[in-house]
Parts: C-alpha cells; structure tokens; sequence
C-alpha cells in the first residue's frame, strides 16, 4: 500500500507498533503507556494520523488514531497492508557481554533475521545477571524500525552446558570457534546444508578450553573460522549472522 499523507512518520521513517493483541478490521486498540507516550509526546500525533502495527501472527495493519486522551491513544484499524511473512529459522546463542554492546548485538540480530536469542553462560562470562526485559524492549524497537513482521523469542538465560545438554534434534550449531584450525564459515555452510541452525558466539576472552573441547565433541556442532582478524565478541556475532543469511538464509 503507498505511504498515505496522513501516515505519521519520525525522523527513522513510517511509524510502526508492535501490539500483542489480535488485529482485524475495525477493531479499536487502546495503546499502554509507554506507546501513548511516544504518539502523543514525541510525535504529537493527532486524531486521523495513521501508525502501522503488527502482532507477529497477523501481518502488517494500517491503523487510523481515533482518540488522543490525556492517559491513552487509540487505534482503529483501517485493513492489512502486508500478510504476515516469517524469518528463516535461525536462533543466536550468546555468552552475555557488558550492557550497551548487549543491547547492540539484540537490536542488530533483529535487524538481521534471528528468530530467537538464548543468552548462555559460560566459565568466563563475566556479566552475572541479564535484563530479559531489556532484551525484549530492544528486540521490540529492532523490529518495529526495521520492517519485521514479528518480534525474536528472547529466552530466559541458561548454562551452556545445559543448553546443548537438551539440545533440539535436528538443529545445526555453526560454532563461532577462533582456534584458527575451522573451516572458513561461508565454505562450511555451504558443505552442510539447509537445516535449522543455530549460531554460538563465545565471552570477552572466548571459550573456556574444557568448553570448546565438549562442543566440538558434539555430533551437530560446525566449528567455522570467521576469518583472520580477532573480532569483539559482540563483532562475531553479527558477522556469523550475516556468514549465515547470505549463505543458507533469506538474503538471496
């Protein structure tokens, strides 16, 4: 559908929400507080402004602002402007790092295509508590400014160990493995195929020896190289993401 005159934009583009509520046409949608806040306050929106909202199961909908109230905005959806698309089946498991490249690495992996993020703890992380939370509110913003029609699982934060321990069958680990004795990553997609993957990035200081001993060991791990230069932690793990989307994901 073309951008409306009357679509409410901010300076990054045409605004989008996420709702966690059903979307049909005609429904009148009363927004929380803190999406009342950015409509009214920031933008200034106005009654016959139009937003764009999805819910990650119903497509995209273009929505009419029907009541600017002093403690809530609503919307009344107008019609579906996009059907619902998803992303390829790809999940990032990350050893937590320092707060703001955390937050950096969760919006980008939106950006990029994940469909869930699973912080996992090894012997040297050395951030001892994640903000669920905060993931998901990052998580939230990623897609809503990227054109995503749904929002990445964040999943609660689990030990390593225990994580491949309950491993699911049939999902691939392409393991981020900077030993300097892997395959070039793009080369090692390529010889293992399309299947679900997941991409596993280590702590500042990488993978304990113990830790990569075990993962190696593990029959659905690809140990890959992503090249010669030493990357942050929170580098690795956007660059195998994009390795792994212009190899095997929706990129092509």
């Amino acid at each position: 559908m073309p951008q409306d005159d009357k679509d409410l934009t901010y300076p990054g583009g045409l605004t989008r929400l996420f709702v966690d509520k059903d979307l049909s046409t005609g429904t009148d949608l009363p927004l929380p507080e803190a999406q009342t806040h950015f409509l009214a306050h920031v933008l200034r929106a106005k009654p016959g402004d139009r937003v764009r909202v999805f819910n990650g199961r119903d497509g995209e909908w273009s929505a009419e602002i029907a009541e600017v109230a002093k403690r809530t905005v609503t919307l009344r959806l107008e019609g579906q402007t996009r059907g619902q698309v998803g992303v390829p089946d790809l999940w990032l498991l990350l050893a937590p790092v320092k707060k703001t490249p955390l937050d950096y690495i969760v919006q980008k992996a939106t950006e990029l295509g994940v469909a869930r993020i699973q912080p996992v703890l090894t012997r040297r992380t050395i951030v001892d508590r994640v903000n669920s939370e905060r993931m998901t509110a990052n998580a939230v913003e990623a897609a809503e400014q990227s054109g995503r029609l749904c929002v990445p699982e964040i999943a609660p934060p689990i030990t390593l160990e225990k994580a491949l321990a309950n491993w699911s069958a049939g999902r691939r680990v392409m393991f981020c493995d900077e030993a300097g004795d892997a395959q070039p990553a793009a080369q090692a997609l390529e010889k293992a195929g399309r299947a679900p993957w997941a991409v596993l990035t280590g702590p500042e200081g990488g993978f304990d020896p113990a830790e990569r001993d075990m993962i190696r060991a593990l029959k659905f791990t690809v140990p890959v190289t992503l090249g010669p230069r030493i990357m942050r932690a929170d580098t690795a793990a956007l660059a195998a993401i994009a390795i792994w989307q212009a190899t095997l994901g929706d990129w092509g």
